[in-house]
């Protein structure tokens, strides 16, 4: 991990808190035994994310990082679930990575005007608090065209990810095995891996037959139709959360079994959380835009704009 963080220019990058470059040594702590360093670290690991679950600049190397931290022995030995929140931060840069054929553009944007980015950036990191609050609002429309930049850094770094990724999908826990599966489901959208998702799509549904708890179940079906794949099976499944989620899939757009399905989550949001016991929902839905659903419109957004993609919420 310390060779990668050299080889990152972190005073060159920001995220939500500020510059960067205290980024590598908080990061560190997660490897570390200073419980409040510790605690410190993970908290700034998901400030760099937006809220919105976008990318910052400082994201890109970051994910690097946390690729690495997931088959790190030092990480968290005395506590198994520390890796599969590392997955979860992988689940929600493929999330903000969700370019798809955009990128094209995005990337022509981002080239044509690399030189005020750089001027933006330069700018934004010598700034006060203050000074950097301004820059968002001043009406060039940089700032935004940086975060893009960001997405695309991410959307880059996807296939490599997806390769630290998928080995996961074999973990002997179920809860590592099933966030392996979330962070399948967003990074197997890129381009790169059209050829890899017939068999992905097979190897999730493989594992939602086999899955032993509802929470599983939903996490990896939410993955299947992230990829395209069949979720019908499970719109008669017993569990309410668990017909909720297979009826998300994109593929069902004007199935009336799905459309049907998916008007008791919306009529109870609160419901269908619960049905998942004392598990919150999914882990989808810690993010958005499927935490954008559990309102009373939520799922009936869904309906009407046809489908949900991890790259954005239903308009």
């Amino acid at each position: 991990m310390a060779d990668r963080r050299e080889d990152v220019d972190w005073s060159r990058l920001f995220h939500a808190e500020g510059p960067a470059s205290d980024t590598p040594r908080r990061l560190a702590a997660l490897l570390g035994d200073d419980a409040k360093a510790f605690v410190d670290g993970y908290t700034h690991l998901w400030s760099t994310l937006r809220r919105e679950g976008k990318a910052w600049p400082a994201t890109a190397p970051t994910a690097l990082l946390v690729a690495e931290l997931l088959d790190d022995p030092l990480l968290g030995p005395d506590d198994p679930s520390l890796p599969d929140a590392m997955l979860a931060y992988l689940y929600v840069v493929g999330v903000a990575a969700d370019l798809g054929e955009g990128a094209a553009e995005v990337r022509a944007r981002v080239e044509d005007r690399a030189g005020e980015l750089r001027a933006w950036t330069d700018a934004h990191l010598s700034a006060d608090a203050d000074g950097r609050a301004r820059m968002w609002q001043d009406g060039t429309g940089l700032g935004e065209l940086v975060l893009d930049q960001a997405a695309l850094a991410c959307f880059d770094l996807v296939p490599a990810l997806l390769r630290r990724v998928l080995p996961h999908l074999a973990s002997e826990r179920a809860r590592r095995s099933t966030c392996a599966a979330a962070a399948v489901g967003s990074l197997a959208r890129h381009p790169s891996a059209a050829a890899q998702r017939p068999v992905l799509q097979d190897r999730l549904t493989s594992m939602a037959r086999a899955a032993e708890s509802s929470y599983d179940l939903a996490t990896i079906l939410i993955a299947i139709g992230h990829l395209g794949g069949d979720t019908r099976p499970w719109l008669t499944d017993p569990h309410a959360g668990v017909r909720g989620c297979a009826a998300l899939a994109p593929g069902l757009t004007g199935d009336d079994t799905a459309e049907r399905v998916r008007l008791g989550p919306a009529g109870s949001p609160r419901a269908f959380g619960d049905s998942f016991g004392d598990m919150a929902p999914p882990l989808q839905f810690q993010f958005r835009p499927y935490q954008d659903l559990l309102t009373p419109e939520g799922f009936l957004r869904v309906d009407e704009a046809g489908r949900l993609t991890p790259g954005g919420a239903a308009s």
